[in-house]
């Protein structure tokens, strides 16, 4: 039996949820970053009746941060501090903050970019900060062009705290994770995607539908959706199999067998749908 991950458990999304309004309260308005990655299928995902595995981490997309230049940086990189998250020594991309009491021991705010002018994995110093910089990841930048805003409150040492927060929409969401996907090929970026896929709110528009109306099919990713489409080819699938060890760990009265069916077919519709010959065309 898997032991369940400290960092994947409503104690932790609790935790790095705290830590994220920290941050844009001490911005002192709403920030142009996006929130992406594990915190946004809870919030995607508002109506439905399981639960997402949570996350320890907040993953911010900052195109829009660095358009803004020094101001914005040296912002940020103010309410960062102020929010007691320090620097990593070898990763300007990465900010630490330690709970002195809190369900896990480490969280991480990571900043991400997609800047076209700088390579893959590159790291992006921000104009005026020798402290401050971003991972460029190729894809998180659909995340900056689908935003809804979504309010989240938390309560810091007995005070509410009460903040706006852009946050990646569906489409953009899942567009980023399929990048991510295919550039590290973790089971939790499978999960999530699965996750929201079968369990994001509903609207009249599949996921799907979304993605086409938000974006077209961007040629950049069609070997990201084709790489997603191969590890979802059966319930005996490396996708399907790591949405099933998540989802029935903290659902265990859920069917595995039908679980990774939901899966398989969940991505199956979506990419077949977005990789129709004449999307591509």
């Amino acid at each position: 039996m898997t032991e369940p991950d400290p960092d994947r458990s409503a104690a932790a999304r609790r935790a790095a949820e705290l830590a994220l309004v920290r941050v844009c309260h001490h911005y002192g308005a709403r920030p142009e970053f996006v929130l992406i990655g594990g915190l946004v299928p809870g919030l995607l995902c508002s109506d439905a009746s399981v639960q997402h595995a949570g996350t320890s981490d907040v993953d911010v997309q900052v195109n829009l941060e660095i358009a803004g230049g020094s101001v914005n940086a040296a912002r940020l990189e103010q309410a960062l501090r102020n929010a007691e998250f320090s620097p990593d020594a070898e990763r300007v991309w990465r900010w630490k903050s330690s709970p002195a009491d809190g369900p896990v021991a480490m969280i991480k705010f990571e900043l991400l970019a997609d800047l076209e002018e700088a390579p893959q994995g590159a790291t992006v110093a921000f104009e005026g900060s020798d402290r401050l910089g971003a991972a460029n990841l190729r894809g998180t930048g659909f995340a900056a062009k689908d935003i809804e805003i979504h309010t989240l409150s938390a309560k810091d040492h007995g005070t509410r705290l009460t903040v706006d927060v852009n946050v990646a929409g569906l489409a953009g969401f899942l567009l980023a994770k399929t990048a991510a996907a295919h550039g590290r090929h973790k089971a939790k970026d499978y999960y999530d995607i699965a996750f929201v896929l079968l369990h994001h709110n509903v609207d009249s528009h599949s996921a799907a539908e979304r993605v086409l109306a938000r974006f077209g099919l961007p040629t950049s990713m069609r070997t990201p959706l084709l790489d997603l489409q191969a590890n979802f080819t059966d319930e005996a699938s490396i996708g399907a199999e790591a949405y099933v060890r998540q989802i029935t760990q903290d659902h265990p009265e859920l069917d595995p067998g039908q679980s990774a069916l939901d899966s398989v077919l969940a991505v199956r519709e979506l990419t077949s749908t977005l990789l129709e010959p004449e999307r591509g065309r």
